[in-house]
């Protein structure tokens, strides 16, 4: 019998690395501060009244343009070996790995968010996801970008959990994503997932997971406690702790023991539900 499955969803800006992933590497590479980027895409994106996701990306092949450089796949992974995780990120998927497999589930870890999936194909934990769902480019013959075949935003990202909850990760499939679906034949139930963000950009999945059964974790830097905190009194997150992924932290305490519950929770059901056909069987007239 397979295993029930934990998915554990992540965004990546503050939430696993300590800042927007352009602000390493790519941003200084144009000769801007990172305000100046920002500030640049946010005009564009007002004046032309567009989604603020793609006004910045239209902004990084712009800027690049005005070096006389492309964007190219490569380019952006190289900018991606600057990234700086938070203390414990590195090693953390393969322990909460193990400690799922000693619970007797399947732990999956996902990424959504409205960074660069390029970037984070650099970043040295990109192969620790079952699926990442993040901005990326169209690129030509020569392999420069064109524009976006994926924009991620604060409000499309929730589509992404129900493609995990329904188990069709493909973007290209909505047809299967559409089709009505049992919820006992839904491959992660909503009860199984666990998001983990570190503000307002991630709050229409924080409530998704409040909604359905799942759980929401924000985690913070000092700089920013107190919208955090604000999260967890308006009743948008479970729990919220320090960016700290070590071994030692709440953090960690928290997962295993969310883990531990939805295994739990699991053979409960499953204990129910043979009970059920059993009685069921000798019903049978």
């Amino acid at each position: 019998m397979d295993k029930p499955v934990v998915a554990i969803m992540y965004d990546f800006d503050k939430t696993l690395c300590t800042k927007d992933m352009q602000d390493f590497s790519f941003i200084p590479s144009l000769n801007l501060k990172s305000y100046e980027f920002w500030e640049k895409a946010n005009v564009f994106g007002e004046a032309e009244q567009m989604d603020s996701t793609l006004a910045y990306l239209y902004t990084m092949i712009e800027e690049k343009k005005r070096q006389g450089l492309p964007i190219t796949r490569e380019s952006l992974q190289k900018n991606g070996e600057s990234i700086v995780l938070y203390d414990g990120v590195k090693d953390w998927f393969e322990r909460v790995n193990l400690y799922g497999a000693a619970q007797g589930v399947q732990v999956e870890h996902y990424v959504i968010s409205s960074g660069l999936k390029e970037i984070i194909e650099g970043s040295g934990i990109a192969d620790k996801f079952k699926k990442i769902y993040a901005c990326e480019f169209l690129y030509d013959e020569n392999g420069e970008a064109l524009w976006p075949k994926t924009a991620v935003n604060y409000t499309n990202k929730t589509q992404f959990v129900y493609r995990i909850n329904k188990g069709v990760l493909e973007i290209s499939n909505d047809v299967d994503l559409n089709r009505s679906m049992p919820d006992d034949s839904k491959r992660v139930p909503f009860s199984n997932m666990i998001y983990i963000g570190d503000g307002l950009s991630d709050v229409p999945c924080m409530k998704m997971m409040k909604s359905y059964g799942g759980w929401a974790i924000a985690v913070y830097q000092e700089s920013n406690k107190s919208k955090v905190e604000e999260l967890l009194l308006s009743d948008r997150v479970d729990f919220i702790f320090p960016a700290d992924y070590r071994e030692t932290s709440d953090l960690n305490n928290t997962i295993h023991n969310l883990i531990k519950k939805i295994a739990i929770c699991d053979e409960l059901t499953k204990e129910n539900t043979r009970q059920l056909k059993a009685i069921e069987k000798n019903d049978v007239r």
